[in-house]
């Protein structure tokens, strides 16, 4: 019948222990020169990242001065457009100053030759004064008008002396009516057709013997036409200044849209900026990342197949991490998790190279024991590789069966598990009360001895759970059986 398993722990031998000592200290060294290799990969590598962001900081550079060189193009256009506009401006208003001081000048000359000579002296230094700033390019203002009302008052002083030639003085009013322009009558409707409908009755009472209506007309038409001069002026003046904010408002508008133009030109390459900076990081990730995923990938198969689950659930969730953050085009993650991968590698390298030596080791004590287990007549009839271990299947001329597991210990100290059937001394209690397996165990301890020794594998004292101490075999047991044996 079945009885309990057999237990055993294995120690290698003196010269294997050499051989597999300078193994370990041969995968040491191609772990070092493979984290050399990928140490100066990635140095290559960062100084091609270091090279494109370089590139990449001179492009936008150049674009930003090529947006500032446009816009101090533009800046300047625009200074020079309202330099022009301004000049227009100023030349306008010059010509509209410099006729307001030929229609001073004419009613300055009408007052003298009407006699009033004495008092046109100070008009006539006004007048040379106002001439003097117009030719330095001054504005007037409202002088003009100031010095054309004094001029214009000079004419009742005088009218005894200026109306005897009423025909000279009609042809002095139509000039000073003419001289107002030909944009008058648009400018100042009313007061035009007031001072044509004035001198028409002004001319109608020229004849002989209408001296008195003529002088009674007289300073009514001189007031109209005044008060038409200074609606002109100040009408034209008034357009000026409309196209001037006209030409003001549409600059600032397209100054607005320009700026908004520049806004959106500059938010065009700040995101341009950022979406290269992106696709650098991630292009340095995912060429990092290659150098060390053939690896990691490996690590990750192998410590699976080698039964260490810890492992490879380790290095999975570093792949796993550097792939997601590539995908989700995360560049700072994508980068840290490279690193962190990066960092794990080497001892996640050291421990997969200690577990293909424990695998090794069981492969070997594997050869070993089936070879000894042959010697000593058991037939073999297959085993499993189950990754962690090995389980080994073997019969006895006599019908009994062996099952033979090969496993590791956490410190990769072989171990020995059998699971003997259809042995008689092979039984849990003996009629007795006692636990014996004498033969079987002399059996297994002939297989051991057979391992190899010292150029191979020595194994320990086989236990199982109810085995006598040393001394009482065929004695009763105190209590039964004793506890369940554990791995020293």
């Amino acid at each position: 019948m079945s009885g309990s398993p057999k237990y055993s722990s294995v120690r290698v031998g003196a010269a294997y222990a050499q051989r597999e000592e300078a193994e370990r200290r041969r995968r040491a060294e191609q772990r070092r020169a493979r984290e050399r290799r990928r140490a100066a990969e990635r140095a290559r590598l960062a100084q091609e990242a270091a090279a494109r962001r370089e590139r990449a900081r001179a492009e936008t550079e150049r674009r930003r001065a090529e947006v500032a060189r446009k816009e101090a193009e533009v800046a300047a256009r625009r200074t020079a457009e309202r330099d022009t506009r301004l000049a227009q401006a100023r030349a306008e208003q010059s010509r509209a100053d410099e006729r307001g001081l030929d229609e001073v000048w004419e009613l300055i000359a009408e007052a003298q030759r009407s006699g009033a000579r004495a008092e046109t002296g100070s008009l006539e230094r006004q007048l040379a004064e106002l001439r003097g700033l117009a030719a330095r390019g001054e504005q007037l203002g409202d002088a003009v008008e100031e010095l054309r009302g004094r001029a214009v008052n000079l004419r009742p002083t005088a009218a005894g002396d200026r109306t005897d030639d009423s025909a000279a003085v009609l042809a002095g009013l139509e000039r000073r009516f003419s001289a107002t322009g030909p944009d008058g009558a648009a400018l100042d409707a009313d007061g035009h057709r007031r001072c044509t409908d004035l001198l028409d009755q002004l001319r109608a009472a020229a004849g002989p013997g209408r001296q008195v209506r003529f002088e009674a007309l007289l300073g009514t038409v001189e007031h109209a036409l005044a008060r038409h001069a200074a609606t002109v002026s100040e009408a034209r003046e008034a357009t000026v200044r409309q196209a001037r904010a006209e030409q003001e408002r549409e600059a600032a508008e397209a100054a607005r849209r320009e700026r908004a133009e520049a806004a959106e030109a500059a938010e065009r390459e700040r995101a341009e900026a950022v979406e290269a900076a992106l696709e650098l990081a991630l292009a340095e990730a995912a060429e990092r990342f290659d150098v060390v995923r053939p690896a990691a990938e490996g690590v990750l198969d192998t410590a699976a197949d080698l039964g260490d689950p810890g492992l490879a659930d380790e290095i999975g969730d570093a792949l796993r991490a550097v792939t997601e953050a590539l995908t989700a085009r995360s560049a700072t993650e994508a980068l840290r998790a490279v690193a962190d991968l990066e960092g794990r590698l080497p001892e996640a390298e050291d421990r997969l190279d200690e577990l293909e030596l424990a695998y090794q080791r069981r492969r070997d004590l594997v050869e070993a024991l089936r070879d000894a287990m042959t010697g000593e007549g058991f037939a073999f009839e297959g085993g499993e590789d189950q990754g962690g271990s090995f389980r080994l299947h073997f019969t006895r001329p006599t019908g009994a069966t062996y099952e033979t597991t090969v496993a590791s210990e956490d410190d990769g100290t072989p171990v020995l598990v059998y699971h003997v059937d259809g042995e008689p001394d092979v039984t849990l209690y003996a009629p007795q009360d006692e636990a014996v397996c004498d033969t079987t165990e002399a059996l297994l301890e002939r297989v051991h001895e057979a391992l190899g020794g010292d150029d191979g594998f020595v194994p320990g004292e086989l236990t199982w759970d109810g085995k006598p101490p040393p001394g009482t075999r065929g004695k009763s047991l105190p209590g039964g059986t004793s506890g369940r044996w554990t791995t020293p």
